[in-house]
């Protein structure tokens, strides 16, 4: 087990990804996924309120809700770790302290508990001064409804101002970033983001480990994108130096016999500071190469070939 920054709450070193329930994957196949991910000593959920609001016929809060009759069917709230987000819900835009408060009741609501664990701030609001934001989720901490504060898709600086307004009023500190970060997209968290990550402490929880499924090898050239939710993500990902990535991670998982995705969560997980990747099973044929990851270190030599062909990658 790992810990949360310095908010003493442990959780496994891979957090599952819960955008996939009320998306891809139906309300069986998500408890499915979530009974088979506790079994193999998981304890930490990440979601969203805004999850999935993009699906046609969904309105947001899907992958909460989900996550909620789970919770409730097998009523094992207090041995699980939920991580939810706000900002991006079509109801609830951005990071005032009328839309934090409103927001946070109405995920609580959807998964059937009157506290969250880990609460981020989804993706940052300009229009908001971070005095506002900051005060608004000390003030959720203060009541009860989160125990931690977590900020998502911020930059190193204005992470850094969170926690110079924190400070200066005495309000409750944040304890996680999660960036988006992967063995093809590297520069930003490591050049901007680390530094103050590593400065306050606090636990990484990187997200699109696998880069969209792309370091899994499932996608070779523009005729494997199928028109599906996430070939828009790949596309970008589709260039030499990407897939030369690709054939490293294969060929390392090739010599081991294990599968691409757990040698590419396996690299991330081994990162420093690096807390918990976040990695999404649409099925629970899916589950067993990413739980793999927790228990695969990859020789020096291996790590090194990874860092290098990725370091080749544009950002």
């Amino acid at each position: 087990m790992k810990t949360l920054g310095g908010s003493g709450i442990e959780v496994f070193p891979l957090n599952l990804g819960g955008n996939t329930f009320g998306w891809t994957s139906d309300r069986k196949t998500s408890h499915q996924v979530l009974d088979a991910y506790v079994e193999a000593g998981g304890n930490f959920i990440d979601s969203a309120d805004a999850y999935s609001f993009w699906v046609p016929g969904n309105s947001g809060g899907e992958s909460e809700t989900v996550i909620g009759t789970w919770l409730a069917a097998r009523g094992n709230r207090e041995r699980i770790v939920v991580a939810t987000k706000v900002s991006d819900h079509p109801q609830f835009r951005g990071l005032s302290a009328a839309t934090v408060a409103a927001a946070v009741d109405a995920s609580l609501a959807r998964l059937g508990t009157d506290y969250i664990d880990l609460y981020y701030a989804h993706n940052d609001d300009a229009d908001t001064p971070l005095e506002e934001t900051a005060a608004a989720f000390d003030a959720l901490v203060r009541a009860g409804k989160i125990r931690a504060i977590g900020v998502s898709n911020y930059s190193g600086a204005r992470i850094r101002e969170w926690f110079d307004v924190a400070r200066r009023n005495g309000l409750a500190l944040p304890v996680a970033v999660q960036p988006h970060y992967n063995l093809v997209k590297r520069a930003t968290y490591e050049r901007d983001i680390a530094p103050v990550a590593a400065a306050e402490q606090l636990a990484v929880v990187p997200y699109f480990g696998l880069a969209s499924g792309f370091l899994t090898g499932k996608y070779r050239t523009i005729a494997d994108l199928t028109g599906g939710p996430r070939d828009a993500f790949v596309k970008d990902y589709l260039t030499e130096k990407g897939l030369a990535v690709v054939e490293v991670v294969k060929g390392i998982a090739d010599a081991r016999g294990i599968a691409p995705a757990s040698v590419a969560l396996s690299w991330l997980r081994g990162r420093p500071n690096i807390t918990a990747p976040v990695a999404s099973a649409r099925t629970v044929d899916q589950l067993p190469a990413l739980l793999a990851a927790t228990a695969l270190d990859l020789t020096p030599d291996e790590r090194t070939s990874l860092d290098e062909v990725s370091g080749r990658v544009p950002q």
